[in-house]
């Protein structure tokens, strides 16, 4: 199967395409660093030079494509859309990746929120991820109005080393790097916030499967546990010789620091089920536990 992937030098986008790759399939990569290109070819990705902003080149590989997986920019809507006319009617397969803080709240990590979400869950989202949600729903409607087999994939915290290329996932190593800065474990408020969590080996398997099984308008969570942001800084901190040793980062230097991203990334609450994934796929996560890799990997 021909696969035009955006995104492919980054950590969701490089670790998908290898695997796919390794199935068999031939992957056509759009990345816009031309330093990147030897990597790539190393991991066997045809590449594609461009950015989101090239319609003309996103158009025109998505109908040569057999099937189009979107890991790049989550809220570039005018890009998604372009891809998506270009395979109406084809009843190829579109997978899109969200990501849970779409479920997310804004507590600050000052409270656990008791509520677990799966995919026939209803939920409101926190202002700043309100569009990403409208996204994640146009596309499911285009399955349905336009013939194409669309799937959203909603990954949770991903943790792993890179499948593809060196790169690294989104929130984890934010708290490595503060934690080495203070010498302690670090989480924000109070930590006792709670956020499920993804091996990236599980992540590429899940679309992989998606890409095989998944009927349209298909929204699926990708999870395989769940874990306090106070219960990751004590991971972190016997990882990195602290003793076990935690502190709190204030959220009002948090803000200040990342912005937004504190608010919905490492303050909130975002607990999911993977429920679709594993009835409707067979998807069985094996990757070792988000405790095992930063015991293993993290120094």
């Amino acid at each position: 199967m021909k696969i035009f992937l955006t995104g492919a030098t980054g950590y969701i986008g490089s670790s998908v395409a290898k695997f796919l790759i390794e199935k068999g399939n031939q992957v056509y990569g759009l990345y816009r660093n031309p330093d990147k290109v030897g990597g790539l070819k190393q991991l066997g990705i045809i590449p594609v030079l461009g950015t989101l902003e090239d319609k003309v080149l996103l158009y025109q590989y998505a109908q040569l494509a057999d099937a189009v997986i979107h890991t790049a920019d989550s809220d570039h809507k005018e890009a998604i859309e372009t891809m998506l006319n270009a395979l109406s009617g084809s009843g190829k397969a579109f997978i899109h990746t969200s990501g849970s803080s779409v479920v997310g709240d804004d507590v600050l990590g000052k409270s656990e929120n008791l509520e677990v979400f799966d995919e026939e869950s209803l939920f409101t989202p926190m202002d700043v991820r309100a569009e990403r949600v409208a996204i994640n729903n146009m596309v499911r409607i285009r399955g349905i109005m336009s013939q194409i087999r669309t799937v959203v994939i909603v990954p949770s915290m991903i943790y792993g080393n890179s499948l593809g290329l060196d790169t690294q996932s989104d929130q984890l190593p934010v708290i490595f790097r503060k934690s080495r800065e203070s010498g302690k474990g670090i989480y924000v408020g109070n930590g006792v916030n709670r956020w499920s969590n993804v091996h990236i080996a599980d992540l590429a398997e899940l679309y992989w499967l998606a890409l095989e099984k998944a009927p349209s308008a298909s929204y699926f969570y990708a999870e395989n546990g769940e874990e306090s942001y106070r219960e990751l800084a004590g991971y972190v901190s016997n990882a990195m010789g602290f003793g076990g040793e935690t502190e709190s980062w204030k959220a009002t230097d948090a803000l200040s620091e990342l912005g937004d991203w504190a608010r919905f990334a490492l303050g909130s609450n975002s607990r999911v089920r993977a429920v679709h994934a594993r009835r409707l796929l067979g998807w069985q996560p094996k990757g070792e536990s988000v405790s095992s890799w930063i015991a293993s990997s993290v120094r």
